[in-house]
């Protein structure tokens, strides 16, 4: 699924590239038309045609008049990246810990810069969307087409009335981004707050945004050892995590990308107690069909299941998810599976399970109990006075996952209404003891709170070995990072005593 979702990505990146040519077209009059042919003809054949002569001409000659007649929005286009780029193959193909993640690569003028190619590729290599800003020192060391090779997407070289600084590092605009290398001269501006180039434009955005950031030192040794760059050192150490150098042959050397790499894993939710693991879970609402336009559901929009995966994704887990019919996107990195009813619900899960050990189940979805015996075939008379409907028990997924995984940790969520402190708590401790559960997260539905702004939450997690944690109210995002974390406790109480 996950793949499908990728390539649905690149279809929507065509269309939008094709959109953008049309509007040049239209605009160029006749003489445009022919290049949105050139632009088609190229686009077709990509990078590869490039060496042919004739046609791959043509495509070059209709992408730049296509570019002059389209004025500013032609001239935009390209920020967005080549979503077709023969380089965007690589992502996600070592892991998905990073899916979804945007990385901003800022690299100044050391001769380590090189090496920011690699870093690019790993970032990538874990699901990560590359940016590089490079300052015009580094672009005479490494030439910005190499940048835009390696991610599929343009450097930025200079700032313009776009705002690349703000579009890139603003508030919640990127995930992380990292100074790769980071001179001496670019660490001094960082800490001064001077900015002249890119790349201390967009470090400073970062910081002022609160973005994480990472910084890799690279230098002489001896300028290393200068006690104004050791100030701003320990100054950017506060605001910032610096990686690195490592002092060899009289050189201050940049962390090598791998160590980078592994601390951009660990600062965005990788944990050791939960990666490589494998999850099953169900997230978001069922509907049972009525009649062929209407059914029974719950006003589950499957935020949190959603969330959750995302969090358990960025920790390092190989995760599968059955997604009912939920209003909230699932998160780039996890296997989706997608379904309506209950009964497709649990035949998922249950083909899911067949063959197949799971390290942890993670049952969120708001699945029906109950189903429609016999649901019409046609459409029922909307004037009738009354309707009955039979209803029958729905299968219950949980106890069918505990039968068949006795030897993965089975997490169950519970929700009540109306419910007091120590009613939650006795709702919690019921569900785990009818489901078999080694977890329950459990929450009152019926809270005012909720029924106001149902993007926040307030639950209770608690464990088959006693321990509890009640949440408070909190955005869902905190919350499924909350209940990621006592996961992966759990996992790591059972790799220690040897049971997981």
């Amino acid at each position: 699924m996950a793949k499908a979702a990728g390539s649905g990505a690149k279809a929507a990146g065509s269309g939008a590239g094709a959109k953008a040519a049309g509007s040049g077209a239209k605009a160029a009059g006749s003489g445009a038309k022919a290049a949105a042919a050139g632009s088609r003809a190229g686009s077709r054949r990509g990078p590869r045609s490039s060496g042919r002569s004739g046609r791959a001409k043509a495509a070059a000659a209709g992408s730049r008049a296509g570019a002059k007649a389209a004025g500013s929005r032609a001239k935009a286009a390209p920020e967005k990246g080549d979503y077709n780029h023969p380089s965007l193959d690589i992502v996600g193909s070592r892991g998905a810990e990073l899916a979804g993640k945007k990385a901003v690569l800022c690299v100044s003028g050391s001769v380590a810069a090189y090496k920011a190619i690699e870093l690019a590729r790993l970032l990538m290599r874990h699901g990560a969307e590359v940016t590089c800003v490079a300052s015009a020192a580094a672009t005479r060391l490494v030439r910005p087409e190499y940048f835009r090779w390696a991610t599929g997407r343009p450097a930025v070289t200079r700032l313009t009335g776009g705002m690349e600084h703000v579009r890139l590092a603003d508030f919640g605009r990127a995930d992380v981004i990292v100074a790769y290398p980071a001179t001496a001269n670019t660490l001094g501006m960082l800490a001064n707050g001077i900015d002249d180039t890119p790349v201390s434009t967009v470090l400073t955005v970062g910081l002022g945004a609160g973005m994480p950031v990472l910084v890799c030192p690279a230098m002489h040794a001896s300028m290393y050892g200068n006690a104004a760059v050791r100030r701003n050192v320990e100054f950017l150490r506060g605001r910032a995590e610096v990686v690195g150098p490592r002092m060899e042959e009289g050189k201050a050397m940049a962390a090598e990308p791998e160590e980078v790499l592994e601390r951009v894993l660990a600062r965005l939710g990788r944990s050791p107690e939960l990666a490589g693991r494998s999850v099953l879970m169900t997230a978001g609402p069922t509907a049972e069909p009525i009649d062929p336009v209407r059914s029974i559901t719950s006003r589950s929009t499957g935020r949190t299941g959603a969330l959750l995966a995302r969090e358990l994704v960025a920790a390092g887990c190989s995760v599968t998810m059955v997604y009912g019919p939920g209003s909230e996107e699932p998160p780039a990195g996890a296997r989706v599976v997608r379904v309506t009813t209950v009964k497709e619900m649990d035949g998922a899960v249950r083909g899911e399970m067949a063959g197949k050990k799971f390290d942890i189940l993670v049952m969120a979805a708001a699945a029906a109990d109950y189903t429609v015996k016999r649901p019409r075939k046609a459409k029922i008379d909307s004037g009738a006075e009354r309707m009955t409907l039979e209803l029958e028990r729905a299968p219950k997924i949980i106890l069918r996952a505990r039968e068949a995984q006795r030897g993965a940790l089975l997490v169950g969520f519970k929700a009540v209404v109306g419910a007091t402190r120590e009613g939650l708590e006795r709702g919690a401790l019921e569900g785990m003891r009818r489901s078999g559960a080694d977890m329950v997260v459990a929450n009152d539905v019926g809270d005012p709170r909720y029924a106001g702004n149902p993007r926040s939450n307030s639950v209770l997690i608690m464990t088959r070995g006693g321990r509890k944690r009640r949440t408070g109210w909190q955005k869902k995002e905190r919350i499924a990072a909350a209940v990621r974390a006592e996961i992966g406790r759990e996992m790591g109480r059972r790799a220690r005593e040897g049971g997981g």
